[in-house]
């Protein structure tokens, strides 16, 4: 039987972005397929009555600080971006047209958006940013933009984004192992426990 880990996400989470660090190498020790599944995190919010840990600015304050010791436990980088939060409409709308029409440069595109907002602080709320960053890895910020306004792009995001809800799904990022349903970056270790146990 083939493990699979399939991660729901939005790049406009840092506890995705985090996950998206660890979760290749955990599928790479347990010999799992890492399915990667874009769906649009307003949606859900939406969907769902749920909302950011910065609508209580306590609570943001303080996840914020957690996922940064995590960053720091993971060996990675994470900066607090002052262009939060990042309306990611067309970011993830462009993550599922790589997906689907350059599957080969998905995760090219993954890994410069979601270093973009929290590594480097940019505003990907401009599309000019956004043109530099997938100029910067080869990728033709017009086609980009044009893919984002398919009608299969937009069905597809809308679609994952529904059959993550109807799964149980209230925030990002979410893995799921065949049923089991493992929400947060911090719940990785159990994902691992999870594969292993196949």
């Amino acid at each position: 039987m083939t493990k699979e880990v399939e991660f729901f996400f939005d790049v406009g989470s840092p506890a995705s972005y985090l996950a998206a660090t660890q979760l290749p190498k955990i599928c790479q020790e347990t010999g799992a397929t890492l399915i990667y599944r874009p769906m649009l995190l307003g949606g859900v919010f939406q969907a769902t009555g749920n909302a950011s840990p910065n609508a209580i600015p306590a609570k943001g304050r303080y996840v914020f600080d957690d996922l940064a010791r995590y960053a720091k436990r993971y060996g990675v980088p994470l900066r607090t971006n002052p262009f939060f939060p990042i309306n990611t409409l067309l970011l993830m709308r462009g993550a599922t047209a790589c997906q689907l029409r350059k599957p080969d440069r998905f995760l090219d595109y993954l890994n410069a958006v979601f270093g973009a907002i929290w590594i480097d602080a940019k505003d990907m709320n401009d599309a000019s940013v956004v043109a530099g960053v997938l100029q910067r890895i080869g990728l033709d910020p017009a086609a980009v933009m044009a893919a984002v306004t398919d009608p299969e792009v937009k069905a597809t995001l809308k679609s994952v984004t529904e059959q993550a809800v109807a799964r149980g799904v209230f925030g990002a990022p979410t893995c799921f192992v065949g049923s089991r349903m493992f929400f947060g970056q911090d719940r990785l270790e159990f994902v691992r426990e999870a594969l292993a146990a196949g």
